[in-house]
């Protein structure tokens, strides 16, 4: 769901990044609001919970891969508009440091992974726990709510293909950036995730879910929350088993490289050129691209991309909270409660 540079033209990426530009100003504003300063502290091993799920890809057949987000995980633990911000981070740092994910499509990406997502997934979650007060029917609101938060974000990313070239085509009508339209984006986009992508998302989400339950509770506390052993412990056995992500053989659908784009035939037959906007478009070297580390086993370099992005987030995280003053404690200690 990563959508790369030029698939989609500079204007959109323009205009998603301006709709996304709000979302972050309020979602900061709430936070600071809303969070306790050591929560927000512990956000970034959230982010990390994000961003170590989405190095495992989940292989489909006929040759492309998907993988987990984590957002909806993360709106039940800190909440939409922190789950909003800690989803951005991780998207930054995997765009940045790593080339998943374009640096003009940020904006894209964060408005399909970091805003669609966790807050569909948490509003449906809140609606569902309504009704399902027990634990078990906790799990069920949080399956639910992952399965349509991640595959409401597919739908988008599936229009924002789609509607390319619609929009933005040469002189001879072939299309300068994505050249697939709403009739093949869509139903590409979203096989995958309404069957083994969207099962990936939920695995995901209620597996860590029931895991935090048992062993860090206060996380789904409004309260304080500390740092604890198991909650780096699951981090340490996420990172271990990240190359189990290598073993999906094939690309993400829409995450082609743009030479790769003329031999694919989802049009009934090869494309057989190669979008003049994607071959001379933006070009930006990651200093560790697909989680590779030159000179090092595959293997080994997605472990290490683990470590440093997942200490990325966590030091992030820490350094802002530092900033924050902690208004909780502080209302505690004028009203003497």
């Amino acid at each position: 769901m990563h959508i790369p540079d030029n698939y989609l033209s500079p204007s959109t990426c323009a205009v998603m990044g301006a709709v996304m530009l709000p979302v972050w100003y309020i979602a900061v504003k709430k936070v600071k609001e809303e969070v306790p300063k050591d929560k927000l502290s512990l956000l970034g091993i959230g982010a990390a919970f994000s961003f170590l799920s989405m190095m495992f890809n989940v292989p489909l057949p006929g040759g492309t891969t998907g993988h987990a987000v984590g957002g909806t995980l993360l709106a039940i633990l800190f909440g939409p508009y922190a789950a909003c911000l800690a989803v951005t981070v991780a998207l930054f740092i995997q765009a940045l440091f790593f080339g998943d994910g374009g640096i003009l499509a940020f904006g894209a990406n964060c408005f399909n992974m970091a805003f669609v997502l966790p807050f569909t997934g948490w509003l449906v979650y809140s609606l569902l726990k309504k009704y399902l007060s027990s634990v078990k029917g906790e799990y069920i609101a949080a399956a639910f709510g992952s399965y349509v938060g991640i595959n409401a974000a597919a739908f988008c990313a599936a229009v924002e293909f789609g509607i390319q070239p619609l929009l933005f085509t040469d002189g001879v009508g072939q299309a300068l950036y994505c050249p697939y339209p709403l009739v093949i984006s869509i139903p590409a986009m979203m096989v995958g995730h309404i069957t083994l992508f969207g099962l990936a998302e939920v695995v995901f989400t209620t597996a860590v879910l029931a895991y935090l339950k048992k062993t860090s509770p206060e996380l789904l506390q409004t309260q304080r929350a500390k740092e604890s052993i198991s909650l780096y412990g699951l981090l340490a056995a996420l990172i271990v088993c990240t190359p189990a992500g290598l073993l999906a053989a094939g690309t993400a659908w829409g995450e082609w490289e743009p030479e790769e784009l003329a031999e694919q035939n989802f049009v009934g037959h090869a494309l057989g050129y190669t979008p003049s906007g994607m071959e001379n478009g933006f070009s930006f070297g990651a200093l560790f691209p697909d989680y590779s580390v030159a000179g090092l086993p595959d293997a080994f370099g997605y472990i290490l991309s683990a470590v440093i992005g997942t200490a990325l987030l966590i030091l992030i995280f820490k350094v802002v909270s530092s900033f924050f003053s902690d208004k909780i404690d502080y209302e505690k200690s004028v009203h003497g409660v």
